[in-house]
């Protein structure tokens, strides 16, 4: 691509609704320059635009997203069957183990969730639709970078400030490599605490009827309620199964 196939202001623009978040829901001009690395009058003319566009609101100190920025994530979903596709197998996995279970997507470093069958609450974080992660300490991402190729897994990870939110965290380029190759070999991922204390997790890659990785699901649980062990011997046939019927069904 060109960079003269680009248009310069909206790629600011994205970038300025992107530094908004659960702990960022309000920001001044100043702060999005910062954040954004963007001159203070580029960061201006871009809050103005969306505001403008209805797309944030400004109260004379700080601005803040509106919901109509939803409709950009939404369409997103509207536009995939993979989701709605999802959804109900997940809902009957939660029902039959009573544990909460998800589906997600690669986004550079993170992983998006686009499915979740909430049974109880396993994290201190409430996980949503469009909830991110690092995908470098969570099962669903580990699973998704363990599918590509070698090196463009090393370069996410390089470019992923790899923070140790646990003792059990792994934060090296080469400890997490090697995870990586265990998942591909073993083919899910099992996560003990190293996204969050009291949290173990197991994933598996979701295929299309081609046979590339097109998502990946889990199980979360509370640690005090099911071991590694007992995740890989009563929950992992189980998401196996689940991959098995969704490969028959995305083409």
């Amino acid at each position: 691509m060109r960079d003269g196939d680009l248009i310069a202001g909206f790629v600011k623009g994205l970038s300025v609704i992107e530094t908004f978040d659960q702990q960022r829901h309000k920001l001044s001009i100043a702060d999005v320059a910062r954040l954004t690395g963007l001159e203070r009058a580029s960061a201006r003319r871009c809050l103005l635009t969306l505001v403008h566009g209805g797309y944030a609101e400004f109260d004379g100190k700080f601005f803040r997203l509106t919901p109509r920025v939803l409709k950009l994530g939404y369409a997103y979903l509207s536009s995939t069957p993979l989701p709605g596709i999802i959804q109900p197998y997940l809902e009957q996995l939660s029902e039959a183990i009573h544990e909460s279970s998800s589906a997600s997507i690669l986004d550079a470093s993170e992983i998006v969730y686009v499915a979740r069958s909430a049974q109880r609450r396993v994290m201190l974080i409430g996980l949503n639709v469009g909830s991110r992660l690092p995908a470098y300490c969570a099962s669903m991402g580990r699973v998704l970078l363990a599918a590509l190729p070698e090196d463009q897994a090393r370069r996410r990870l390089e470019a992923t400030k790899r923070e140790k939110l646990t003792p059990k965290t792994l934060t090296g380029i080469g400890d997490l490599m090697k995870e990586l190759g265990r998942v591909r070999s073993q083919g899910y991922a099992l996560m003990d605490e190293e996204l969050e204390i009291g949290l173990r997790s197991i994933a598996v890659p979701i295929f299309d009827s081609r046979g590339s990785v097109v998502a990946a699901a889990n199980v979360g649980v509370q640690a005090s309620r099911m071991s590694s062990e007992m995740l890989i011997s009563d929950v992992l046939p189980r998401l196996l199964i689940l991959q098995g019927e969704l490969r028959k069904l995305l083409g």
